[in-house]
């Protein structure tokens, strides 16, 4: 039986069927207008064509929620505009399109152990780790006494994601990163 949510269920991550097609919210904002009833902004990603679009929904409005089986895989390669994964379960290797994965390929470093979102037999994208480690390879210098302005710097870590870190942070270094927010959490440890 088919789970349906309305748009009081919004959140970033809720998949959904709409238009005949699979979307992922990205962002939702709710508004209440004067004297009309509430809408709800969103921006949503499809997940079988990776398009993006910004969309308002009438408060109260309802849709089948897509629930999708996970399925362990290990992030292998990059091929030109594809991203090559393992299954950890029959050792296939499957590709998946860069428009597919979104944002998720700023975090895709060798060896990354993550999971298939399975629709129906089909790979519709990729659940990555909450945290990742990550190699910094370009950060400007700290100096003595930078510290007092509590603010950080920018580093761009191997995949390219540019992050702010704390001064004492120096290129070479791996440092754990939230893959949900894209933030600095600390050193990782050795």
């Amino acid at each position: 039986m088919a789970q349906v949510v309305d748009t009081s269920d919004f959140r970033p991550g809720l998949k959904i069927k709409w238009e005949g097609g699979m979307w992922v919210i990205l962002e939702c904002s709710h508004h209440k207008m004067g004297r009309g009833g509430a809408i709800v902004r969103g921006k949503l990603r499809n997940l079988e064509t990776g398009s993006s679009v910004d969309q308002s929904f009438k408060s109260g409005e309802r849709f089948e929620r897509i629930i999708f089986d996970e399925k362990p895989a290990q992030y292998q390669y990059r091929d030109g505009e594809d991203y090559v994964f393992m299954d950890m379960e029959s050792y296939d290797q499957v590709t998946i399109p860069s428009n597919v994965l979104g944002d998720a390929v700023k975090y895709l470093v060798d060896d990354l152990e993550v999971s298939f979102d399975m629709y129906e037999g089909r790979v519709m994208g990729i659940e990555l780790p909450n945290q990742v480690v990550m190699k910094i390879t370009d950060t400007p210098p700290g100096f003595k006494g930078d510290t007092a302005s509590g603010s950080g710097k920018p580093a761009t870590t191997e995949t390219g994601l540019v992050v702010t870190v704390p001064f004492f942070v120096e290129n070479g270094e791996d440092i754990l990163v939230d893959t949900r927010t894209g933030e600095y959490l600390e050193r990782a440890k050795k």
